[in-house]
């Protein structure tokens, strides 16, 4: 739908779903069911799987596939340990001796999976060719003819632009990437700056896929949370820390995009604003209220910050951050998708 703002586009978000389906539609005690909410664009913001065999990406690849959007933009997390090369060749595939989360049956192997999986048990390390072969074949699920015949578009970091049939085009900034964790996949130290550029004169390194400044990007996808926003973890028990990203806290403040999804922290799901368009304001840290009962009704969490909206965007003064993690710290797909509708520039 058209406006003088740009193109009304509804767009469904969802993060850490790690190889959960959605429940059978009969399950309305739970949001995530199928069908996933209808939308424009289905945003997957990362932690696809739980440790990353070819088995449960297939799994997940289905539930992408039969999902209503006609895009759907993907991208990895920490847990995809086969998506990122480097890592899983180097260490990563010894994470392979884990199949199962928080007493979850273990996760069902290809025999050839099974087959390596005793041997690194074993002590074995399997031969480069042969992994570098196994994870190309999982990557070519993401990017092969069937998936972007279904709408599927897996995404590197970097800057990455897209048309709607309704004429919308928007860009959209991506990054797998998190602050390292118990030596899991797409990992930085913290004190590495991966997102802005060096202040003139530094001497530190310039970083290969900077965030651009406003207005370059109308969305924001990241695997982890900017920091203060939707990013601690702990619960009333414990103390309660903040752990998201300073550098990208201050991409986002000079990118100003319209929306920004990540996920990671399960405890963190939910949604809030910054105002004022600046690196400097903080972030409220109160969720957006959330109708339980609507949220059940409707398989989601519906808000509408377009122009035929109550409250619209002010798309250089306001982002709305969402953390979509489905799942909670043990692993159960308890929470409910995200849908949002906003305006999108013509194309």
């Amino acid at each position: 739908m058209a406006s003088t703002a740009g193109i009304k586009t509804r767009i469904c978000m969802i993060s850490d779903t790690h190889t959960t389906s959605p429940y059978s539609p009969s399950e309305k005690e739970h949001a995530y069911r199928n069908p996933l909410p209808e939308a424009d664009i289905l945003l997957h913001s990362g932690d696809l799987t739980k440790v990353g065999y070819r088995t449960e990406h297939e799994e997940t690849i289905s539930m992408l596939k039969a999902a209503p959007a006609e895009l759907k933009l993907v991208i990895a997390g920490n847990h995809d340990i086969t998506l990122d090369e480097e890592y899983f060749l180097c260490t990563g595939y010894k994470k392979h001796r884990k199949t199962a989360y928080f007493g979850a049956k273990n996760i069902p192997l290809h025999k050839d999976e099974q087959t390596r999986l005793e041997a690194i048990k074993g002590g074995t390390i399997p031969p480069p060719p042969e992994l570098l072969s196994y994870i190309r074949d999982i990557k070519d699920l993401y990017t092969n003819e069937s998936a972007r015949a279904a709408g599927i578009r897996y995404l590197d970091e970097g800057i990455h632009t897209f048309t709607l049939t309704s004429g919308a085009k928007f860009t959209v900034y991506a990054s797998p990437y998190q602050p390292e964790f118990c030596n899991w996949a797409f990992a930085y130290h913290r004190n590495e700056d991966r997102f802005n550029l060096p202040a003139p004169g530094s001497t530190a390194p310039i970083p290969a896929n900077p965030v651009p400044d406003f207005p370059s990007i109308d969305i924001m996808i990241t695997h982890g949370p900017p920091a203060g926003v939707l990013d601690r973890v702990g619960d009333d028990r414990n103390k309660l820390e903040h752990v998201g990203c300073e550098s990208l806290m201050r991409a986002a403040g000079r990118a100003r995009p319209r929306l920004y999804l990540f996920g990671h922290i399960h405890e963190g799901w939910g949604a809030g604003s910054k105002e004022g368009g600046s690196a400097s304001v903080s972030v409220k840290q109160e969720r957006i209220p959330v109708d339980e009962k609507d949220m059940l009704e409707k398989q989601g969490v519906y808000l509408d910050i377009s122009s035929e909206g109550e409250r619209p965007l002010a798309f250089g003064d306001e982002t709305l951050f969402v953390n979509a993690s489905i799942v909670d710290i043990y692993y159960r797909p308890v929470h409910a998708p995200w849908v949002v509708d906003l305006d999108l520039p013509r194309g």
